[in-house]
């Protein structure tokens, strides 16, 4: 057996990272965008009528009018910033991905909207100024490991005025208890979403301690064996609570989702609110 593929498939130590940096590749990050902007699917953004109905509920709980600068944390190709730009925010949007800030800038500049979009790891953001509300939205704190959640939170903190806010949300234990262990392997002759060439696609579903999920896909083609982690730490709202104080925010509201919907235990999703 082909030693590479192997240790590829082998279940990986919690929150292994992908060795090659997939959300800049030329092809990768084409189809990233893709989804983003489909309007009919949950992938990697919200559903646009979701996004109106979050944007509007975000107005009302942390008005521009007190909180007029506001950091988008992974801001992709521009959904949320420019409906905040239009609700009256000063925005700022950090991403990752050249391809979406690519996008991002030019969409702002073709509808003369005035949005500050940095093409940066938010990770390690460090721009010398302060603001009155940040948010990072669509699960992407549980995507991040025990201890860059941590190093986000900091960022946040150290990038907001006191009084500030930040907004984000999480995977509940409903994800996490929806999860089976399983593998599954198809072949895509071309134009699949990890290659445009004729590769296979193989798939693992893991589950760890600590309510740790991995979304393991290793592609296989004439010329690489690439494996590609996607992480999902799901949480508690006691344990989300208890993960964010030690960071020094205090807690403002727990919420079902981003809209503002109200907290069950049933729900998918937590929203927390807090403050600096």
């Amino acid at each position: 057996m082909n030693s590479n593929l192997f240790t590829a498939l082998c279940k990986p130590p919690i929150y292994t990272k992908t060795e090659v940096p997939f959300w800049d590749d030329e092809y990768i990050s084409k189809q990233m965008l893709d989804a983003h902007l489909n309007p009919e699917i949950d992938a990697a953004s919200r559903r646009l009528e979701f996004i109106d109905n979050s944007v509007e509920w975000i107005r009302q709980m942390v008005p521009p009018s007190e909180y007029p600068t506001l950091i988008d944390l992974g801001c992709g190709p521009g959904l949320y910033a420019e409906r905040f730009t239009k609700m009256g925010y000063r925005v700022t949007g950090i991403d990752f991905s050249k391809c979406s800030i690519d996008y991002a800038k030019q969409t702002a500049s073709s509808k003369q909207l005035d949005i500050s979009y940095k093409y940066q790891n938010y990770l390690e953001i460090n721009l010398g100024e302060t603001f009155d509300f940040a948010t990072l939205i669509y699960c992407d704190y549980g995507a991040l490991s025990t201890e860059d959640r941590r190093i986000i939170l900091n960022r946040a903190y150290q990038h907001l005025r006191p009084g500030g806010k930040l907004l984000f949300d999480v995977f509940t234990m409903k994800k996490y208890e929806k999860v089976k262990e399983q593998q599954t392997w198809w072949v895509c002759h071309k134009n699949g979403f990890w290659r445009a060439d004729e590769h296979i696609e193989m798939n693992a579903s893991y589950k760890y301690l600590d309510h740790v999920i991995l979304d393991l896909t290793v592609v296989i083609s004439k010329n690489d064996i690439t494996p590609y982690y996607i992480w999902d730490t799901c949480f508690t709202k006691e344990s989300l609570i208890q993960e964010v104080e030690r960071s020094g925010f205090k807690v403002r509201g727990i919420f079902g989702d981003v809209t503002g919907s109200m907290y069950q235990p049933e729900s998918e999703t937590i929203a927390i609110l807090l403050e600096k």
